[in-house]
């Protein structure tokens, strides 16, 4: 069996990583528009105001605030990966001589 290696290289295969997570972290912060325009406030202040309880916990407003929180924890889990990857890649890189 090949090591995917000698297929693809090393730099294809973070191309690929961090084009999926930008490309995920785009539909998260397309669903955050949504609930924003929605609702006409942040995650955090819908959070803050309990606007499950106060619009009598329908099923609507529970799934909406169910996808908004996994939105929300998406775009910060992403953005985490992405940082670290650019971290290592930096780190990795050849120092200009």
């Amino acid at each position: 069996m090949a090591d995917i290696l000698e297929i693809v290289s090393e730099n294809e295969l973070k191309e690929a990583i961090v084009g999926e997570y930008r490309r995920k972290l785009t539909l998260y912060k397309l669903t955050d528009e949504k609930f924003r325009k929605k609702y006409r406030m942040s995650f955090e202040e819908f959070d803050k105001k309990n606007m499950v309880k106060e619009k009598g916990f329908s099923w609507e407003i529970e799934s909406d605030a169910t996808e908004w929180e996994h939105t929300i924890e998406g775009i910060r889990y992403i953005n985490s990966k992405l940082k670290e990857i650019e971290t290592l890649w930096t780190s990795k890189s050849p120092s200009p001589g």
